[in-house]
């Protein structure tokens, strides 16, 4: 059977974390053990994490943040539809053009034959 080599590396890395500690300045400073318990209450992940306030504004409720969201989306698509079909019809003016000039052509050909 193999033999674990984690015994070395632990002591290594005990070795790292404490130097670490040493250069961080908490040499006064004993880790916890594992019967303390935690003074400050951990948010869970279905509560919602306060964010920092930056600017006073309206309080929107996640429904009308989505909506609000949804709007500007849309807003934006839009804007880009009508940037891509005026690019589209660009493209296919000088051959529709040509295309008109040619039936006329053809057109009054057959007109003046009569």
């Amino acid at each position: 059977m193999d033999k674990p080599t984690s015994l070395p590396q632990s002591a290594h890395l005990l070795d790292d974390l404490e130097s670490i500690r040493q250069l961080l300045g908490d040499e006064s400073l004993e880790p916890p053990l594992l019967t303390d318990t935690v003074d400050e209450q951990i948010p869970l992940l279905l509560e919602e994490a306060e964010a920092p306030v930056t600017a006073p504004g309206p309080v929107l409720d996640p429904q009308a943040k989505r909506q609000e969201t949804l709007l500007h989306l849309d807003a934006e698509l839009r804007a880009a539809a009508q940037l891509i079909m005026q690019d589209v019809i660009n493209d296919f003016t000088p051959h529709i053009e040509n295309e008109i000039k040619r039936r006329l052509d053809a057109r009054l050909e057959r007109l003046l034959n009569q």
